[in-house]
C-alpha cells in the first residue's frame, strides 16, 4: 500500500495527490464525501445522493447567515 501525503495550509486546505485523484476519479469542481468513524476518516467522491442530501438539509443550517458571523467565524 502506497502512502500519499499532503500539507495542510493555514486555512486548513490540502491538495489531493494525483494518485488519490486518479483512484477516486476526482476532477476539478467535484465534491468529496468524508465518513468519520472511531477516529478513522474515509475519503470518497461524493455521489448524487450525497449532494441531494446536503442540498436538502442546507436550509435548516441557519445559525451562520449574517455578515457578523462571516467576520467572526470566516477563518475556521
Amino acid at each position: 500500500m502506497a502512502v500519499n501525503l499532503s500539507r495542510v495550509t493555514s486555512k486548513y486546505q490540502a491538495t489531493l495527490p494525483r494518485p488519490v485523484r486518479e483512484a477516486l476519479g476526482i476532477r476539478a469542481g467535484d465534491s468529496i464525501a468524508y465518513e468519520i468513524e472511531r477516529g478513522v476518516v474515509r475519503l470518497r467522491r461524493a455521489t448524487p445522493l450525497d449532494l441531494a442530501y446536503a442540498q436538502a438539509v442546507s436550509k435548516t443550517l441557519t445559525e451562520w447567515e449574517s455578515r457578523a458571523d462571516d467576520e467572526a467565524y470566516g477563518e475556521l
